[in-house]
């Protein structure tokens, strides 16, 4: 069995050739000999060029960016924008104070911007903190594709709600985030993109499965209306049509579309006619914000809860995992916390604060983790809260050794980076707190630290992500692998994705590969294309 799935689970020599991942089963035994435990970190929504655009060494810094690659189109994808649009509401939603320094909201503290990125400042023309909560931006499964407009990324502005505001990068980072210290020490990959088009939603999904959620016979169903619309009709079609009234250019303000959270439906070769879940659909278990029956399960029937995606049954890398009786588990921070609440609340209201968010538990969508099964409380695990060990469970399994050989790490809302309901600073100084809890664990002398974000909330990069499938992947986005085996001071230029990490565990552990990783490859090698890097390129097993 070990070595066929192997075979399935190596890049091959033609992939080595171009991405300079090692093969062979020498190299196979060392990284299955020194490689015991993989830790996912797993914050939210900023692009590289949000957070890392010049970083030192990077293959293609943000500040030589010509005009040509960065200048933005209209919507109709041939005006060139004579500026940057007004960014509707401002910097901030709410009045903030850092430093005593007051930042009032409803203010873009920059106007008349020119047509190309630009580094964020405050009303006094400094740098804008890390420490600020700004609005949100869209970041959603279409309107991303229709932004990257087939690799030239001259439609983020054209297709945002938050006009130039995408544009945006921050100044300070690399002397304000100590991420860039991180980073410093250890691998970046300046070349990862993410897994899917799109969001949050999808790309938790993507993270453990490579493959969206399924909703069988949506036209039949209460969550019909949640159908998109594409400019052609065709189920596989980018393009997401704008409503009549949407402005016909992004000077005149932000477009309007109808529902998208489902795609058209499509006949499968099993007979089976399916929407994909791609933009946000709420877990089918608690914690949800839908009521669930006696059985632990929202009720289909209840027009209510036409947000919320049926029990999934397709494999995930948990599956795999089981299969080859590898322990593995998923940290969530505040979700017991968000599961008392929903016992007590008869809306089953969020918690304000942390802000735990139900589509950031990707595991909760499936009926093989679901309420009664034995696995859930086995798997489905609550991170706790905060800094401090005392109440974060992830931080204290850490130090003392204890986590599954695979681990994810979901922090609370408000310590993940997400921009509209956490900062950068509070994230950043939370990951780097709980890196070092890893690196002080005694697994730490066999272990890798994948630290990354699941997409780019909707902030522009000038990148162009390789060509993959249907669904992805999407915008560049910042990763760091921290470990022993981790080259020093290395920027890795090897082409990534989300399922990348999948791939990594898949050949740790000996895994049979994922459909959904399989098929990109697949998919990328029909092209000519090498097919993804499995982040072994980061790593140095001859010391």
């Amino acid at each position: 069995m070990g070595g066929g799935l192997a075979a399935c689970a190596t890049p091959s020599s033609r992939d080595a050739a171009v991405t300079g991942v090692a093969v062979g089963p020498q190299f196979d035994r060392a990284l299955r000999s020194k490689v015991k435990t993989v830790v996912v970190i797993y914050a939210e929504n900023r692009s590289f060029n949000n957070l890392f655009g010049n970083f030192p060494g990077v293959k293609h810094p943000l500040s030589e960016v010509k005009a040509e690659q960065y200048a933005q189109r209209d919507r109709d994808g041939e005006t060139v924008l004579r500026q940057l649009p007004t960014v509707p509401g401002g910097w901030l939603l709410k009045d903030q104070m850092v430093d005593g320094v007051a930042y009032k909201a409803g203010l873009q503290y920059q106007t008349n911007l020119p047509n190309g990125p630009f580094a964020l400042k405050g009303p006094s023309g400094e740098n804008l903190p890390l420490s600020l909560v700004t609005h949100d931006l869209w970041h959603v499964f279409y309107q991303n594709q229709m932004q990257i407009n087939g690799g030239k990324n001259d439609m983020f502005v054209a297709w945002a709600d938050s006009a130039a505001f995408t544009m945006g990068h921050y100044a300070n980072t690399s002397y304000d985030l100590r991420l860039w210290d991180l980073a410093s020490e250890f691998v970046l990959c300046d070349n990862f993109f993410q897994g899917a088009f799109g969001g949050s939603f999808l790309n938790h999904q993507y993270l453990i499965a490579a493959t969206p959620p399924v909703y069988p016979n949506a036209a039949q169903s209460i969550a019909k209306f949640q159908i998109a619309e594409t400019v052609s009709g065709r189920h596989d079609d980018p393009n997401l049509k704008p409503l009549a009234v949407s402005p016909k250019s992004a000077m005149d303000g932000i477009p309007k579309f109808g529902p998208s959270a489902l795609t058209p439906p499509e006949t499968l070769a099993d007979g089976r006619t399916v929407s994909y879940a791609v933009n946000t659909m709420m877990p089918p278990f608690a914690p949800t914000p839908y009521k669930v029956g006696a059985n632990g399960v929202v009720d289909f029937t209840q027009d209510s809860n036409a947000q919320v995606v049926p029990p999934q049954t397709h494999e995930h890398i948990g599956d795999k995992l089981d299969k080859r009786g590898v322990e593995w588990a998923w940290y969530a921070g505040a979700f017991q916390q968000t599961l008392d609440m929903n016992g007590k609340n008869t809306n089953n209201a969020t918690p304000v604060i942390p802000n735990f968010q139900y589509h950031h538990q990707p595991f909760n969508y499936f009926a093989d983790l679901g309420p009664g099964t034995a696995a859930r409380p086995k798997r489905l695990r609550d991170g706790g809260l905060g800094d401090d060990e005392s109440t974060n469970r992830f931080l204290a399994d850490a130090r003392a050794g204890k986590l599954p050989a695979v681990t994810f790490y979901k922090p609370q809302g408000n310590l993940n980076m997400h921009a509209g309901y956490a900062d950068v600073a509070s994230g950043d100084r939370h990951i780097v707190h709980a890196v070092k809890a890893l690196r002080a664990s005694p697994q730490w002398e066999n272990m890798v630290v994948i630290v990354t974000v699941d997409e780019n909330g909707g902030w522009w990069d000038h990148v162009a992500p390789p060509k993959g499938d249907r669904w992805g992947p999407g915008t560049r986005v910042p990763a760091l692998v921290v470990s022993p085996f981790a080259k020093k001071g290395y920027v890795d230029h090897t082409t990534y994705d989300t399922g990348s990490i999948l791939r990594l565990i898949t050949r740790v552990f000996d895994l049979e590969p994922l459909d959904g990783v399989r098929s990109r490859d697949a998919e990328m090698h029909a092209r000519g294309q090498a097919g993804m890097g499995d982040l072994t390129n980061a790593l140095n097993l001859s010391a």
